[in-house]
Parts: C-alpha cells; structure tokens; sequence
C-alpha cells in the first residue's frame, strides 16, 4: 500500500470533520531544551480517535444497519459523534473499565451504548457477534486500515505545522495512532513507542516476534488498555520503529500533574503516557536532539488529583 497517498486522500477528505490541533514548543517538561508537544486531546470528542472514524466512514458505503465499535471510549465516543455527524446508527460496547466520563461522553452523543463486564476484549467480543448478526460496518479501534490511515492524518498535519524534531515519542495502546504515524513517516523520524509497564502489549509482541496476548491494568487501562498489539501496527513498527520503552503508573501521574502546573492542560493518563517516558528517563535524549511528544487524549475522570 501506498501508505503516505492514502493518508494526503484521507486529509483532504476528513478536513471538514476534524479540528487542526494546535502545537506549542514549551521548556521545563523534563529537560532544559524546549519540547514540542502536540496537543490532540483538543480534537474532537477529547482524542485523536475521530479522524480514523470519518475517514472509514467517509471511504466506504455505510449498511441499512449502522456502525458497531468496540471501545475503551475514546473510540466509541468517536464512532458516536462521526455518526450522528454524517446520520449513522452506532451501537457502541464498552467494558466498565471505561469509567464514567467516557461511557458518558457516548451517551451524550447519542449512540446505543451497551456496557460489558471486563476489558477492551471482551466488549470486541460482543461488537463482533453484533456484527454477525445484525450486518452492521465494525469500526475497528486500531488494527483496520481505514481506521490507520485515518490517524495518519495527525502526522501528515503536524508536519504540515512545521514540526522541528528530530524524534517524536508516541502512547501506544492497539496500535492504530502510532502505526500511522510510522506509515506517514516512513522512517524520516524517529519514532518512540511509549506501553504502561501493566499494559505492554507491543512490547512484548516485540520480544515474541508476533502478537501475543497480555495481561492489562494500570491507570491509563481504559484507553492503552488492547490485550494484543494491531497486524498492522507490528509490521510497521518492525520496519520503521526507532525503540519501545515502558513507564510506570506513577511517571504517567507524574506527566499529567506537569501538564496541569506547566501549561493548564488537563488530559487522561493516556495522554500523558509519552511525555511521561521524557520526564522519567524511560527515554533519554542524546545531546543536541530535537524531541516532540504527542499528546493524545483528554477525556479525564473527575477530580483526577
């Protein structure tokens, strides 16, 4: 596939859709050289998560039966509004580990909302027998290539910015975010894949060589929370991927907390997880590098200190 044309078609047609995110090159989050971040929490729906959505949508002819998603609830949330906006049913599955804020955000946005015992696996489980019996379009949350292609767009609009870096740090959760920023990319940058150390799931793919089941838990579970690295993701990620570092919960707290005091930015532990990977040297920049962090989502529970 030619990754790089499909992501250029996908933001010339998800553009009257999606918020331009903005950029900010701020100093004090972990080094004394100035950092840029990226702040998608901003988007839409509080993640990155709309632009693979409308792009599927967008792409391709939508059954009489309506979307289906699985979700931690970035997803789902996205999946909602992408359909309410272009007139689609959605029927979104979520596992009550989403929380509150987010299985809320769905509701608001009017989808059929079923939540199910468990994790992310379990509600991809149900959305899946959804499908078979109802003929409704799954929206995968990360391993479909619609959805990768989607996501690929904020690379391709960063760069649009004027991005000045030399490496780009990344949260990585299935996959969908990170494998299209690498599709983009192409190995032009280096690319940091930051897992919670209770959620690794590519980083043990890496060290299996294929995906394998992991157990998940932490605080940044309801959106980093996939058992199983996406296909797509790992074949990129074994072609393109610059290193793959793992923090703790507390470096992820840590993160949101500067995020808050530094620049009044309130995001989920999600969203802080690659700046996390900066503050705490899970990460260490050689002399002189240029480093940017992408921040991914804001969809934050309440009181979150």
């Amino acid at each position: 596939m030619d990754w790089q044309a499909e992501i250029e078609a996908a933001q010339a047609r998800i553009s009257p859709y999606v918020r331009r995110t903005p950029v900010m090159e701020v100093a004090g989050l972990g080094r004394s050289d100035a950092v840029t971040v990226k702040l998608e929490q901003t988007q839409l729906t509080g993640s990155f998560k709309v632009r693979g959505a409308f792009n599927t949508l967008l792409s391709q002819p939508v059954p009489a039966a309506g979307l289906v998603a699985a979700s931690g609830g970035n997803h789902g949330a996205a999946v909602a509004h992408a359909g309410a906006r272009l007139g689609h049913r959605a029927r979104i599955f979520v596992p009550e580990m989403a929380g509150p804020t987010k299985i809320g955000l769905i509701e608001r946005l009017g989808a059929d909302l079923t939540v199910v015992s468990g994790a992310y696996a379990n509600a991809l489980e149900a959305a899946r027998t959804y499908e078979a019996e109802t003929g409704a379009m799954q929206i995968h949350a990360y391993d479909a290539p619609g959805t990768v292609i989607g996501q690929g767009t904020c690379m391709a609009e960063w760069e649009d910015q004027r991005l000045d870096a030399d490496t780009v740090l990344i949260a990585v959760g299935g996959g969908g975010l990170i494998a299209g920023a690498l599709a983009w990319l192409q190995g032009r940058r280096k690319v940091v894949a930051v897992e919670p150390e209770q959620a690794p799931t590519l980083n043990a793919a890496l060290a299996a060589g294929a995906p394998v089941d992991v157990e998940v838990s932490g605080v940044a579970a309801n959106a980093l929370g996939a058992r199983r690295i996406g296909n797509i993701c790992l074949g990129l990620v074994q072609n393109h991927l610059g290193q793959s570092v793992l923090v703790s919960d507390d470096a992820i707290t840590a993160a949101q907390q500067a995020l808050w005091r530094e620049l009044r930015q309130l995001v989920e532990p999600a969203g802080a997880a690659a700046l996390a990977a900066l503050m705490s040297g899970a990460y260490v920049p050689e002399p002189g590098e240029k480093v940017a962090v992408l921040i991914c989502g804001g969809n934050i529970a309440p009181e979150p200190f």
